[in-house]
């Protein structure tokens, strides 16, 4: 297993060698070597070997013009906090030339922190395929996943001695998560366009992938306005306390909390703060991160599905509770004054699956909050007795309800009986999601 494990990691340094050095032309170079050393190996019969010693020697050639790039420059990258799956991220980059040469012909590729996987996540992989192809063709999956983002080489305009330029750098996320930047390369190619020279500075960043969100239509969640245990403002404020109405006189029996010390401090004699409790409407976003493998389509859709509602969902009056089960159970707010939804997409880029724990976890942590929650919105990735005992259990209790289940397009859940149920499958979640408001 190991001695695979370092074929694996070998052959794919090797290959993104390849792709960084060579360039298209190149490679085809290669492939041409590859064949000619085939069909020449019997020379008395076959002309090949004399096309592989000109081959050879135009390789040789752009592989000594690369030895005398020494190109000496410095970059600075104005990187945003944020880019979303799906769209790409343009920025701009600042490279100064720092040699009395004048440069031109040149190009820039950002590189992408070391992606390399563990031995357990390679094993995870290889259980149940016999096929090596399919196993390598999983494990650049999974690499992928890990890089979150691709880039390409970006060509530079002529650089004038000392001087400096200002270039758009593209990046292209694939995966939400954190993107890790080590550096950034700048190439030149041979005469003969076969093969680049590198220069490479470290110049490491971070940049956080926020989920692919989906347009919404109007959904009207019904509920209605509930007692809440504090102030609009919780965000900045510990404990319980209520909303400030007015001020009067103190009576035997007022608890000391309630004295307002600034008041007495002015008129030297106590005053009671009168407070009564606030009253708004407060939904719960339950997402279903439950599955044994920790990986899937499926739970990417549904966070993508939740980053939707938390971006779209009307929170100026109300508050949104964003529940899901991870390491442990979380339970997240935003609207009126606890967040935003840019706080809510960072929490929803972190999230995994949780392989450890079962359903009821979840189902007991909404539970608890169950006598604060006008409506709920359930997104869930299967749909078992469980799950079925959560839905049951919000309809017991009357809370206004809207379930979203993301599914395989060959999956059948027509035996589901249960109200305000829609499928979102994972192939067509837009147009399914335009069918809940109809």
């Amino acid at each position: 297993m190991k001695v695979l494990y370092r074929l694996f990691c070998w052959s794919y340094q090797k290959q993104q060698w390849l792709l960084k050095s060579f360039t298209p032309g190149g490679l085809g170079l290669l492939l041409c070597l590859a064949a000619t050393v085939i069909i020449g190996l019997d020379t008395k019969q076959t002309m090949a070997y004399q096309i592989l010693t000109f081959l050879l020697a135009v390789l040789a050639i752009a592989l000594f013009y690369s030895f005398f790039f020494r190109f000496r420059f410095e970059a600075q990258r104005n990187l945003p906090r944020f880019a979303t799956v799906g769209v790409k991220l343009a920025y701009k980059i600042t490279i100064t030339n720092k040699t009395k040469q004048r440069q031109q012909g040149l190009q820039f590729i950002e590189d992408i922190g070391n992606c390399k996987l563990s031995l357990a996540e390679f094993e995870r992989i290889k259980s149940g395929r016999n096929s090596l192809i399919n196993i390598y063709f999983h494990w650049l999956k999974a690499i992928a996943r890990e890089r979150k983002a691709t880039t390409k080489a970006i060509s530079l305009p002529p650089l004038k001695p000392q001087g400096e330029t200002v270039v758009k750098g593209e990046i292209d996320p694939t995966h939400r998560g954190v993107v890790r930047l080590k550096g950034i390369s700048v190439l030149r190619s041979d005469p003969f366009n076969i093969y680049r020279g590198i220069r490479t500075i470290n110049l490491p960043q971070s940049l956080l992938v926020l989920p692919h969100r989906y347009q919404l239509p109007v959904i009207n969640l019904p509920g209605s306005r509930m007692s809440q245990s504090g102030t609009v403002s919780l965000a900045s404020s510990v404990g319980d306390s209520e909303e400030f109405v007015s001020l009067r006189d103190y009576r035997p029996g007022d608890p000391l909390r309630n004295i307002h010390w600034k008041s007495w401090a002015k008129i030297d004699k106590p005053v009671i703060k009168e407070e009564q409790s606030e009253y708004f409407v407060r939904h719960a976003l339950i997402l279903d991160t439950f599955q044994f493998q920790s990986e899937s389509e499926i739970l990417e859709e549904a966070v993508s599905v939740a980053a939707s509602f938390a971006c779209d969902f009307y929170t100026q009056e109300s508050l949104l509770d964003l529940m899901f089960v991870g390491l442990e159970s979380y339970c997240f707010t935003s609207g009126r004054g606890l967040g935003d939804s840019e706080q809510m997409l960072e929490i929803l880029a972190g999230v995994r699956a949780c392989q450890d724990k079962s359903f009821d976890y979840l189902t007991a942590a909404v539970m608890e909050r169950l006598s604060m929650l006008s409506g709920c919105i359930c997104i869930l990735i299967d749909w078992d007795e469980e799950r079925k005992k959560l839905v049951q259990n919000l309809q017991r209790f009357d809370i206004p309800l809207l379930v979203l289940l993301l599914a395989e397009p060959n999956r059948d859940y027509s035996q589901i009986n249960v109200a305000n149920l829609h499928i979102l499958f994972v192939d067509k979640v837009q147009e399914s999601l335009m069918n809940v408001g109809g």
